[in-house]
């Protein structure tokens, strides 16, 4: 007598982990370890953390603060994600070239297994701000970074890349279903609100969910929100630390491109500047 399948999950578990991250390494591996042991009680199937989870400095991070992917941090996303087998998407920083580092998000499936990693190819020389100055540039035609979670496919992009919608476009020609942009959106002038505004454009010009995780702190917004491919929004935090869960519909998903066909009806494609 065969077995009856078991059940489709109708949804994919989401937890955001909105943490304040700081230049003490070993306490912040502490951090992501309570964050992945409330996802896994949450029952979740994916936790994202925000840009330079492994360590951070409002006024600049550079080559000091980074490891590299066989390092401390790295490691420790690949043991609990096997451990509870939560997938995880976070924010680090591997050695560059010389004096520089790679400002990098590295995207870990349930297993452990390390999926991809995405190196920021817009650093932010923005605002009064240069990132140049400490990191490099990851390479503009590496191959979109994607990862499969329950059967909905995230693409990866960070921080500064949100106001690019080239690099969400590439992601959702690339497969993606949802955009999952960890970030350190730096305070100022308007910037909750550009951080905001560009989470929900992006989903609705590309009819796939965001879920933008900010670093709470000084310097820094919070502020993570998820939106779905309609432009509703979700989740919204303030801008103190906190781990929230969410769901995450794929059918309602693949619904609303069904209703909104832009993808298929656009007349342009992405290709990478040099």
């Amino acid at each position: 007598m065969s077995r009856p399948e078991p059940p489709v999950r109708p949804a994919v578990r989401i937890t955001v982990g909105q943490v304040a991250v700081s230049d003490d390494r070993a306490a912040n591996r502490q951090l992501v370890a309570e964050a992945f042991s409330v996802a896994a009680h949450r029952r979740s199937d994916l936790l994202v953390l925000p840009e330079y989870t492994s360590a951070f400095d409002p006024h600049g991070v550079g080559a000091a603060y980074a490891e590299p992917l066989t390092g401390p941090f790295v490691r420790l996303l690949r043991e609990r994600a096997e451990a509870t087998g939560v997938a995880v998407v976070a924010g680090t920083v591997l050695p560059g070239t010389g004096d520089l580092a790679v400002n990098a998000v590295v995207a870990v499936d349930g297993t452990g297994e390390l999926v991809g990693v995405y190196r920021k190819v817009h650093l932010y020389d923005a605002f009064g701000h240069r990132e140049s100055d400490r990191l490099e540039a990851g390479p503009a035609d590496a191959p979109p970074v994607v990862l499969d979670v329950a059967g909905v496919r995230f693409g990866v992009l960070t921080c500064y890349d949100l106001r690019f919608p080239e690099s969400a476009r590439r992601l959702v020609d690339a497969g993606a279903d949802a955009l999952v942009v960890p970030a350190a959106w730096a305070d100022g002038e308007h910037k909750a609100m550009h951080w905001r505004t560009l989470a929900i454009a992006r989903a609705i010009e590309n009819t796939s969910a965001v879920v933008a995780v900010g670093q709470a702190g000084k310097g820094v917004v919070g502020r993570s929100i998820v939106v779905g491919p309609d432009g509703v929004v979700g989740l919204e935090l303030d801008d103190e630390p906190g781990l929230r869960t969410v769901d995450l519909d794929a059918e309602a998903l693949a619904a609303v491109r069904e209703r909104n066909p832009s993808l298929a009806n656009r007349r342009y494609r992405v290709v990478p500047k040099d």
